[in-house]
């Protein structure tokens, strides 16, 4: 049989003209606007796509026009390649924007591929994303009249191999610093608390996460002031998970602080603005002395290496 790894994800606006593509296919997505009737979602998702489009270009003029997810993406699925079986294919879905499902699907059923191992990048599962993501990838393969075999890998977040990749990240962003004087921060994309209330398990994944990461510091002896998990990303007046990560600045006693963005794999504009800019300006006013945010694995070896392992382990 031919095989294909697909890795899932989100994506992101290519160009700033595609911003409008990226708000309206998220906000039509039946696992983030979750009421019943399809053209109340479609009329309320066209109203907050008017309302957030040129705030959200705006936002990605800032950090050069574009999403850089797309552009890692490829990387990594270049140095995936590399490392699998020469015969085993490797491609990406974007679940909002280019190249999303239909275009991959129809392209690896061209190329005769009889069995596909589906790996979305969201280290934590989350029916808003992970199996969103996996449901798109098949209804359109149905839809197109291929049946591959499919093996789907529903979170990662307890892979050894990744959260070493996450520890050299950390120690990468602390650099020759002490860590004894920074706090260290995991700051989590939140969810509204009626989607974990329903029982989605996306909070007992990152909670157990962060646990994971401890116990990994313990073992390599590094120590930081404290270590505490927030989340960002809120939109709109629902009540969401808690602490914000606004908040958990404010309450803070140490002024140095290193933000390690758990929830994600691939630097987006949820790192490289929300961040990096928008977050660096709330901990200056704060008086922070120093804020740090810690990379996304993004194409990193130990990264590759995650994904040969989960690949490995799925067939």
């Amino acid at each position: 049989m031919r095989e294909a790894i697909v890795l899932l994800n989100m994506g992101g606006p290519n160009n700033l003209n595609e911003v409008e593509m990226f708000l309206t296919n998220m906000f039509n997505d039946p696992y983030i606007l979750r009421m019943k009737s399809k053209a109340l979602r479609k009329f309320v998702a066209g109203l907050i796509t008017w309302t957030r489009v040129e705030k959200s270009q705006e936002i990605y003029r800032q950090i050069g026009g574009k999403s850089p997810l797309v552009a890692l993406t490829r990387s990594l699925v270049a140095k995936l390649k590399e490392v699998v079986e020469e015969e085993t294919a490797v491609d990406f879905v974007m679940r909002y924007t280019p190249p999303m499902a239909e275009e991959v699907c129809l392209r690896l059923k061209e190329g005769g591929i009889d069995k596909v191992y589906l790996i979305p990048l969201y280290p934590q599962y989350s029916s808003t994303t992970t199996q969103s993501s996996i449901d798109d990838f098949e209804m359109t393969a149905r839809r197109i009249g291929w049946s591959p075999i499919t093996i789907e890998m529903k979170h990662f977040f307890t892979n050894a191999t990744y959260n070493r990749c996450l520890l050299t990240l950390i120690q990468d962003a602390l650099k020759s610093d002490d860590s004894h004087g920074f706090e260290l921060i995991f700051s989590a994309h939140g969810l509204p608390q009626k989607v974990v209330d329903e029982g989605d398990p996306y909070q007992r994944h990152v909670i157990a996460h962060v646990e994971l990461m401890k116990d990994l510091f313990h073992e390599e002896g590094i120590y930081f002031r404290g270590v505490h998990l927030a989340y960002q990303s809120k939109v709109g007046p629902m009540q969401w998970l808690e602490p914000s990560l606004e908040s958990m600045l404010r309450s803070l006693n140490g002024k140095k602080v290193i933000i390690v963005p758990i929830a994600f794999s691939i630097d987006n504009s949820e790192t490289d603005f929300e961040l990096s800019i928008e977050y660096a300006e709330v901990a200056h006013e704060l008086g922070f002395e120093d804020y740090r945010v810690c990379r996304c694995p993004n194409d990193h070896p130990l990264f590759v290496q995650t994904l040969k392992e989960i690949y490995q382990k799925m067939r």
